[in-house]
């Protein structure tokens, strides 16, 4: 599967995603676009899903008929993500396209 790494989202992730391709938009140098550019960008680009930590995006874009999928983490701190690397990975797996989740993580 074909992800993108939303702004925000710790990189150290990527290598516990090795079954995946993985970009970030500071790799693409398109960190400037707002929502609903990127998820257009995305698209276009064939990425399958946009792995994000803003928790408001999912709500703020109506993904109904678009081809790629959010994983919104609800945190950004990485010793507790990846304390949930196999939610994270069981989230990417089970989202369908035009659909948002959420993975909480815990910090404690």
């Amino acid at each position: 599967m074909k992800l993108l790494f939303d702004q925000g989202t710790p990189a150290p992730l990527r290598d516990h995603l090795s079954l995946h391709s993985v970009d970030t938009l500071a790799e693409q140098c398109r960190s400037d676009r707002d929502n609903g550019e990127l998820l257009d960008l995305a698209e276009r680009e064939a990425y399958n899903v946009l792995i994000t930590i803003d928790q408001s995006l999912r709500y703020q874009q109506n993904l109904k008929g678009r081809r790629i999928s959010i994983v919104v983490l609800l945190s950004s701190n990485w010793p507790a993500i990846r304390r949930r690397i196999k939610e994270v990975a069981e989230a990417i797996a089970a989202v369908r396209p035009g659909e948002g989740v959420e993975v909480t993580i815990r910090s404690g």
